[in-house]
C-alpha cells in the first residue's frame, strides 16, 4: 500500500529524519538518490529575527530536491510558529513539520522540541496555530512523552488529529530518555490502533530485519531513520528491498560506496563554498568511513586538508589502495 500525506504519495514508505547540523540540502539529496522515499529538512527556528541569518537561508534552501518539500519549524510561541509556517510555505514548502521531538537542552529550554509535550494546552494552541495559517498539510514529530512516568503520546496523538495533523511521526524513546537506553515501539503500536490519520515509526532502526519487525509490530505507516544514514546512505535502499521482496540486497561495492561519497563531497563544496565545506566535509567522511579497515592511516591527512582538491585527491588516488577490503558493513 502506498504512504501518502494529504495529496503526495511517496515511492516507498522510507524516511530521513531531520537531523540538525547533518540533513541540509546535499544529505538529503544524497539519501533520495539511495532509496529514501521522503526526507524532512533540518529543523528551522520559527524566530523571526534569524531568518536572513546565512544557517537558516542555507536551511530553507531546496533547490533542485525532488518534491514535495517538507519543512520542519520549531518554537514554543503560536503566533510566531504560525507566521514561521506560512513564511515557509511562501518559500516552497509543501509540508509543514511541527518538532515536538527534539530532545536537545537548548531547544527544550525554550519551552521548544519535546519540552511541549508536558504542556498539553500549549500544544493545542500550536496545532491549531499552525494548521489555520497554511494550506498545506500539517504534520508533527513527537516522542512517546516527557518523562518514563508520563508517556503522554497517546493523548498528544489524539489531540493531533483532533486539531487536523494529517500524519504523526514518533520516536520511541521519551524526553528524559534523549538517545540512551533501547527505544519502545509499544507506545507507538497503541498510538497506531487509536488513530486514523498516517503513523511513522522512528528510533533504532539499524538494519533490515529490525526495520521489519518494526513495521510488523506497529502497523505503522511508514519508518523514519536518522543516525544509522549517517554510516550508511544506501540503507534505504536495502531496506527498501528487504521489505518488498523479503531477500537482503547485496552489499554496494566499496568502489560504489567511494563514488556516491565523493558526489556528495562535491555536493558540499558547491553547496557550503570551499573553506565551509571541507569542514563539513570531515564529518561525513568520518561516518561513512570509521568503520573501515586501515581508516586510520589516512584519517589524519583528510581531517587536515585545506582544499577540496586535496580532500578529493586522497579519496580518489589513495582509499582504493590503503583500504583494498570493502566497506565494513555497520552493526
Amino acid at each position: 500500500m502506498p504512504f501518502c500525506i494529504g495529496p503526495y504519495t511517496f515511492q516507498n514508505r522510507l524516511a530521513l529524519a531531520p537531523m540538525a547540523g547533518v540533513t541540509d540540502r546535499p544529505f538529503r539529496q544524497l539519501c533520495r538518490s539511495l532509496g529514501a522515499g521522503m526526507a524532512v529538512s533540518e529543523m528551522i527556528s520559527s524566530r523571526p529575527d534569524l531568518r536572513h541569518s546565512r544557517k537558516t537561508r542555507l536551511r530553507m534552501d531546496h533547490s533542485g530536491e525532488p518534491g514535495p518539500i517538507i519543512v520542519q519549524i520549531a518554537g514554543g510561541i503560536p503566533r510566531m510558529m504560525a507566521d514561521a509556517a506560512a513564511y515557509n510555505v511562501d518559500h516552497g514548502a509543501q509540508i509543514i513539520d511541527i518538532n515536538m521531538g527534539c530532545p536537545a537542552k537548548k531547544v527544550c529550554k525554550v519551552a521548544a522540541g519535546s519540552a511541549l509535550l508536558k504542556d498539553t494546552r500549549l500544544v493545542r494552541a500550536i496545532l491549531s496555530s499552525v494548521v489555520n495559517a497554511v494550506s498545506v498539510p500539517v504534520t508533527l514529530k513527537m516522542r512517546t512523552g516527557w518523562s518514563r512516568e508520563n508517556r503522554n503520546a497517546l493523548e498528544i496523538a489524539k489531540i493531533a488529529e483532533d486539531y487536523g495533523i494529517q500524519a504523526l511521526t514518533i520516536h520511541g524513546r521519551t524526553r528524559e530518555d534523549k538517545f540512551l537506553g533501547d527505544a519502545e515501539y509499544l507506545t507507538i503500536r497503541e498510538v497506531k490502533q487509536a488513530v486514523n490519520i498516517p503513523v511513522i515509526a522512528n528510533g533504532d532502526i539499524c538494519c533490515e530485519k529490525k526495520a521489519k519487525m518494526i513495521v510488523n509490530f506497529t502497523a505503522s505507516d511508514a519508518i523514519m531513520l536518522g543516525r544509522v544514514a549517517q554510516q550508511r546512505p544506501w540503507i534505504f535502499q536495502q531496506i527498501d528491498h528487504y521489505l518488498a521482496t523479503g531477500r537482503f540486497a547485496k552489499e554496494p561495492t566499496a568502489e560504489q560506496k567511494r563514488l556516491w561519497l565523493l558526489s556528495h563531497l562535491k555536493n558540499l563544496y558547491a553547496f557550503y563554498g570551499e573553506y565551509q565545506g571541507i569542514r563539513i566535509a570531515r564529518k561525513h567522511i568520518n561516518w561513512q568511513l570509521g568503520q573501515c579497515k586501515n581508516y586510520g592511516l589516512i584519517k589524519s591527512a583528510l581531517m587536515q586538508a585545506t582544499s577540496a582538491e586535496n580532500q578529493l585527491s586522497i579519496i580518489e588516488n589513495r582509499l582504493e589502495h590503503w583500504i583494498p577490503e570493502p566497506l565494513a558493513k555497520a552493526s
